[in-house]
């Protein structure tokens, strides 16, 4: 067997065992069902896994993960889990959160051809765009990158409100928050960067769903 494919099953055996010395009935409660109350929209990063930087049990935080933690209208997968995560599962926080260092938010800053991935990257490009006399003022390119991993989790939050599926569920009632945070590579720590949205008319209202065609 291949040794790192080998580790992998070592590794589950030993967490397995680790969780089941600290709570004897974990797997048994967990096995049941998933109530979690946050919808964390992160990015594939292997660097970045929700629930270690966020010191939570499996169960508590409901995950999708894409390159550069996207918001796309288009993007079904994304629409599927956010609609059951509100609708079903009933979270009350839905979280996007970028990393500084971002391979994604590096390689739209780039003009070399990446094949496939430009379709995806170009989403990034538009945020650029959008902001692009604040970006295009910051020489120092590291720096302009932190910032356009900022600016594109803002507006990641701004297409989550646009979506008809939290506007929805805020015309119903229901008590319901969309956060961006910003995750550090070099100190492990996160960053509210107080973009939290709690109610519709917060959006322009050319965005706004009436409430009578949810």
């Amino acid at each position: 067997m291949n040794p790192i494919y080998k580790k992998l099953f070592e590794g589950n055996k030993k967490w397995s065992d680790d969780m089941k010395k600290r709570d004897p009935l974990f797997f048994e409660k967990n096995s049941k069902e998933q109530k979690p109350p946050v919808l964390w929209i992160g990015c594939s990063d292997s660097r970045v896994p929700a629930n270690e930087v966020t010191g939570t049990l499996p169960g508590e935080i409901f995950v999708h993960r894409n390159i550069a933690n996207m918001v796309i209208h288009t993007d079904l997968s994304m629409l599927s889990v956010l609609d059951y995560s509100v609708n079903v599962l009933g979270v009350t926080d839905v979280i996007v959160c970028g990393h500084y260092g971002c391979g994604g938010v590096n390689a739209a800053l780039s003009s070399q051809p990446m094949g496939l991935v430009e379709n995806w990257l170009r989403n990034i490009k538009d945020v650029y765009r959008l902001h692009q006399r604040e970006l295009d003022f910051i020489k120092d390119i590291e720096k302009r990158a932190e910032r356009l991993v900022e600016l594109n989790v803002l507006e990641q939050v701004f297409n989550l409100t646009k979506t008809s599926i939290i506007q929805s569920a805020w015309n119903k009632g229901k008590k319901l928050s969309v956060h961006g945070l910003i995750y550090d590579l070099k100190t492990g720590l996160l960053t509210d960067l107080n973009a939290t949205t709690e109610d519709r008319n917060e959006l322009p209202r050319f965005y706004q769903v009436d409430a009578g065609m949810n």
